[in-house]
């Protein structure tokens, strides 16, 4: 089990770099670094790559729809090359409201299109010529120009199996991750019910599994607060929870409605959704269960964050990536250096 933790992507990354020596030597192995529409994710990432040279990096995520495969394939290649061996490419689907809202570009088919794309950027890290005929991509271009013609990767990469994460949630895409990716990437993930919502889907995938992808990463955000005078902070995820479970998706489409009903919250789902769609943000809020809140973060006394830790560990999870909920850097440091001493091993 490691410690990763999501970087911010607003504000100054510039600054945001000066604080990861101090928490790579505290037991920080990986950052993870998103893009919504700020900066670029990929900026960043370079930049955290040439100054802390030993800590890991992944972008988390890469939407699938907004670069071409081929440019996916050669994005990586540089990032694992500027950080000489430690890039992991997430890659996720994003959302309608990003992808066709600031991309303006259709929102469609994201199984079928990570599966190609998995596929294109290992044949482009292989160096072959790229050829392709699947349902979403066809390269070289039929029709066009006619003057197309298979290429391969000028550059040798670092790793011609550069670390793939898929941030997934949906059953359908969860057995694609188990089956393709080395990494996986829930949200919402509770160690109690997590097998019953979940583990069918990663049974199915693998089950088809290449042995060479060796272990499947899972990787699950939770916030992170040790002491004896820190249960008030539960509250705070509060509206980020109503958000999610009433105003995701209008009912009946909502995954993560449906995560919190398999959990075993349907009567208090079905509240905070009616609340929220019916513009009571205040009162959906309230009514997220402070048992959901507190069995979805690393929120407590030291002995209880332990004993979480342990319930992640057997739940499958193998890489936590934190959010330190501490005002002051040098809490963050400790927090981290906390944690690293109660990983299980």
């Amino acid at each position: 089990m490691r410690i990763g933790m999501p970087l911010p992507y607003a504000g100054s990354f510039t600054e945001t770099a000066d604080l990861l020596p101090d928490y790579r030597k505290a037991g920080l192995s990986i950052v993870y670094v998103a893009e919504a529409y700020s900066f670029d994710a990929v900026s960043q990432l370079g930049f955290i790559a040439a100054r802390v040279p030993d800590l890991e990096i992944a972008a988390n995520i890469l939407p699938i729809y907004t670069r071409t495969p081929a440019l996916l394939a050669m994005t990586a290649a540089g990032l694992d090359h500027v950080s000489d061996g430690r890039f992991t490419l997430g890659l996720g689907a994003s959302g309608p409201q990003v992808i066709e809202g600031f991309h303006g570009v259709p929102y469609d088919a994201p199984i079928g299109r990570t599966r190609e794309i998995i596929g294109i950027c290992r044949q482009v890290w292989r160096r072959e010529k790229l050829e392709h005929a699947g349902r979403y991509y066809t390269m070289p271009l039929e029709g066009g120009t006619g003057l197309g013609k298979p290429l391969k990767l000028i550059n040798h990469p670092v790793r011609e199996r550069i670390p793939i994460m898929i941030a997934a949630m949906g059953p359908k895409n969860v057995e694609l991750a188990a089956e393709l990716a080395e990494g996986w990437a829930p949200f919402f993930f509770r160690p109690e019910g997590a097998d019953q919502v979940w583990g069918e889907a990663l049974a199915a995938g693998k089950a088809r599994r290449d042995p060479a992808l060796g272990q499947l990463d899972v990787v699950v955000p939770v916030a992170v607060a040790i002491g004896d005078d820190v249960e008030p902070l539960v509250d705070q995820a509060r509206p980020l929870f109503a958000l999610y479970l009433g105003g995701m998706g209008a009912k009946g489409k909502n995954f993560y409605f449906d995560l919190a009903v398999r959990y075993g919250y349907e009567a208090e789902a079905t509240r905070i959704q009616e609340l929220y769609l019916a513009g009571h943000r205040d009162e959906a809020a309230a009514a997220v269960p402070r048992e959901l809140l507190k069995s979805l973060s690393l929120i407590g006394p030291r002995s209880w964050v332990a004993e979480r830790v342990e319930a992640l560990h057997r739940a499958g999870v193998t890489t936590l990536s934190i959010t330190p909920h501490d005002r002051t850097h040098a809490d963050r440091v400790r927090t981290i250096e906390t944690l690293a001493d109660l990983l299980p091993g």
